[in-house]
């Protein structure tokens, strides 16, 4: 166990690091007092062995020096004297403590396999997932108005430097403008405190029956607002056999899943409209969270600039996604079709995992239960050699590895190729397609293992949120 004692001097750091903080100091100090509680129980498993499952203790015990040094950081950059800049060119306001945190609880729940249950008990009352999402919560709420007032005053003195400053009115300027965006993002409400509810027609506005965003075979997609919120509304344009009262019930047992999967990284849903109730042929709406850019793979095909740096934070704002929903309840703990158009992209070139919508809701609208498929672009070796091999978190990180390819190189995978040429290069040739000669080592190779042909190679989404994260600070500091 000689990881143990390098695991103890990184969570000693970090511990006190937490306490040197100049923004987020309260979400910092409540991730010290984690690390802390990890430490003893680090010391606990140094004492009394690694109990009935090593091998499990073993492996949790390497990811959790991982991230602790992932953590250590993200909190250095919090302590540093030029943090502002990087907050405000990563358009990030510390999200980054929701996965570590959800890292660390990973850690605490495989360690404890080597406790006794007295000893369990205690660490549970410090990862508990309901206390920790309200601690979290009103720990964001504490930092983001000491941000709010650090910014409105930066502003005000930018301000005042524009009247003497002439040399640098174009970076002023600049600075001003980034810091007016930030404080707009730090006074809107926060999303993930919206309960997924029915929403009364009232509270809706869209743009029916002006020209919609998007239209198929079953729905209409609508922009709107609600609750001070952007929205995109998709209202069902066919006959419905589903009654308002059967909605309800599908729609109230689906809510509670669903709140599982609050996270920024995954498209919010707010919840089901039923319009015209009384009449004929009443609406039925889906109401979720609108992304200002679009799918991933329409960003990707735009003339946006990606430099290698954004890149990296798309790739790991898409990581972040999948991780929480492998993290969820057993049920469900895959996607099932991961692609580039299953990511949406908000401001700020955030990306989020879409696809989760209100799975059971919306199947009780549709007119048959359609089974998800996926191009055979993103299926994974094992898949396309036995069409009855079971699909697992490893068949998705393939699929989530061509996802990362398509962000490195802008590219459509496996382009023209006919199915049964995808067949023979992945499955028989075992060929990746290549990354540009430009792209940074460490991200590299991570979307290589991820494509690994032998699944035992291809990292978890936890394991892969932490070097990210890594590969993100230094590209961010160059």
């Amino acid at each position: 166990m000689d990881i143990i004692d390098p695991i103890l001097g990184i969570a000693e750091k970090l511990y006190s690091l937490c306490g040197e903080v100049k923004a987020n100091k309260k979400r910092c100090q409540r991730l010290g007092m984690r690390v802390k509680a990890l430490e003893e129980l680090v010391r606990a498993v140094k004492m009394k062995g690694l109990g009935e499952y090593p091998a499990h203790v073993e492996n949790g015990l390497s990811e959790l020096k991982f991230t602790l040094e992932s953590a250590q950081d993200v909190v250095k950059k919090y302590a540093s004297a030029s943090y502002l800049k990087r907050i405000l060119k990563a358009y990030d306001q510390g999200d980054d403590f929701e996965s570590l945190n959800e890292r660390l609880n990973d850690a605490a729940q495989v360690l404890s396999l080597a406790l006794q249950v007295d000893q369990r008990q205690k660490l549970q009352q410090v990862f508990q997932e309901a206390t920790r999402w309200r601690e979290d919560e009103e720990d964001r709420e504490i930092d983001c108005l000491e941000l709010q007032k650090l910014l409105q005053s930066l502003a005000e003195g930018n301000k005042e430097r524009l009247d003497t400053m002439h040399e640098k009115m174009d970076s002023t300027k600049k600075d001003v403008k980034d810091i007016k965006a930030m404080l707009e993002t730090l006074q809107k409400p926060s999303i993930l405190i919206q309960d997924i509810r029915e929403i009364k027609p009232e509270e809706l506005t869209y743009d029916m029956p002006k020209e919609p965003i998007l239209k198929n075979d079953n729905s209409v997609l609508y922009k709107g607002e609600y609750n001070k919120f952007t929205v995109a509304i998709k209202r069902y344009t066919y006959p419905r056999s589903t009654s308002p009262s059967q909605l309800r019930s599908i729609f109230k047992k689906e809510v509670e899943t669903m709140k599982r999967f609050e996270s920024p990284n995954i498209l919010r849903m707010f919840g089901i409209c039923v319009q015209q109730e009384g009449g004929p042929n009443p609406n039925y709406l889906i109401v979720m969270e609108f992304c200002e850019k679009g799918s991933l793979r329409e960003v990707l095909d735009s003339q946006s600039k990606l430099p290698w740096d954004r890149r990296a934070r798309m790739s790991l704002d898409a990581a972040q996604g999948l991780y929480r929903l492998h993290q969820s309840e057993k049920k469900f703990q895959v996607h099932g079709c991961i692609n580039s158009r299953k990511f949406l992209v908000d401001t700020g070139y955030r990306v989020k995992l879409g696809g989760l919508e209100l799975v059971k809701t919306e199947t009780s609208l549709k007119k048959s239960k359609d089974r998800k498929s996926c191009s055979l672009c993103y299926s994974s070796p094992e898949q396309l050699e036995n069409i009855n091999n079971p699909y697992n978190k490893a068949c998705e990180m393939y699929s989530f590895g061509i996802v990362l390819w398509e962000i490195a190189t802008r590219e459509i995978p496996f382009r023209d190729c006919l199915p049964e040429e995808v067949l023979k290069r992945v499955s028989k040739d075992k060929y990746t397609e290549p990354l540009p000669e430009d792209s940074p080592k460490q991200l590299g190779e991570l979307i290589n293992a991820c494509r690994s042909y032998d699944s035992f190679h291809r990292p978890t989404a936890g394991v892969l949120v932490d070097r990210l994260r890594k590969v993100v600070e230094q590209l961010e500091e160059d």
